[in-house]
C-alpha cells in the first residue's frame, strides 16, 4: 500500500502533538492523513479516546492505518477489539509504561497498559532512552500485542522536545510498514 491508498489516522498522545511534532508535520504533508481530535489532551480518558478513534475509523472511505504516539498508542490498544476488521495496520511510536507510576505525570497515573494481542498488523517503534518507558518494557508490551519492535536507538520519547520534528527516518519506516500491509 501507499499513503494515497489509505486513510491515515494521526493519534497524538498526552498533550496533543504541537505544530513542530512529526505527527503534525506528517498530517500536513500526507494528503490522506487526518488527526483524531480528543476533547481534552491534558486530562486523558482512554475509554473516550478509544471511542473517538473507532468513530473516526468508521467514517473512513479507504483502508485505515493508524499512526499513534505516546499515550495515543494505548488508546489504540484500548480500541483494538472495536477496530478489528476496520483498520489495516497501526504504526505505534513510543508507548509509555503506564504501569510504572514513577515515570508518569499525575494525569496518567492508574491508567494501566492494555495488553491484549492486537487483531491487526502493527509495529512498535521504541527508544532506548525514552524517559516514559524502559526499552525492555517496550519490548514486553509489543510482544504482548504481537507486534515487532524497531529500535530507534538514543531517541528520547521521539517527540519534538527530543529533536524529532520532521523525523524523515520515521517517515521512511512508515512507508516500509505500509508495504507490508
Amino acid at each position: 500500500m501507499r499513503t494515497s491508498d489509505v486513510d491515515i489516522l494521526i493519534v497524538p498522545g498526552h498533550g496533543g502533538s504541537g505544530p513542530d511534532h512529526w505527527q503534525s508535520r506528517w498530517e500536513r504533508q500526507l494528503s490522506t492523513a487526518r488527526r483524531v481530535h480528543q476533547p481534552n489532551w491534558d486530562a486523558p480518558d482512554l475509554a473516550a479516546w478509544a471511542e473517538r478513534i473507532v468513530a473516526t475509523a468508521e467514517g473512513a472511505t479507504r483502508p485505515v492505518v493508524v499512526v499513534a504516539h505516546g499515550l495515543g498508542v494505548h488508546a489504540v490498544a484500548r480500541a483494538a477489539d472495536a477496530l478489528e476488521g476496520r483498520i489495516a495496520g497501526a504504526f505505534l511510536v513510543a508507548p509509555p509504561d503506564l504501569d510504572d507510576a514513577a515515570r508518569l505525570p499525575d494525569a496518567l497515573a492508574g491508567l494501566g497498559v492494555p495488553t491484549p494481542r492486537l487483531p491487526f498488523t502493527s509495529l512498535v517503534v521504541a527508544s532506548r532512552t525514552d524517559p516514559w518507558c524502559d526499552y525492555a518494557r517496550a519490548e514486553a508490551i509489543a510482544a504482548a500485542w504481537g507486534a515487532p519492535v524497531v529500535d530507534a536507538g538514543d531517541a528520547g520519547s521521539l517527540d519534538s522536545a527530543s529533536g524529532y520534528g520532521p523525523w524523515p527516518e520515521g517517515l521512511m519506516r512508515f512507508a516500509g510498514f505500509l508495504k507490508t500491509l
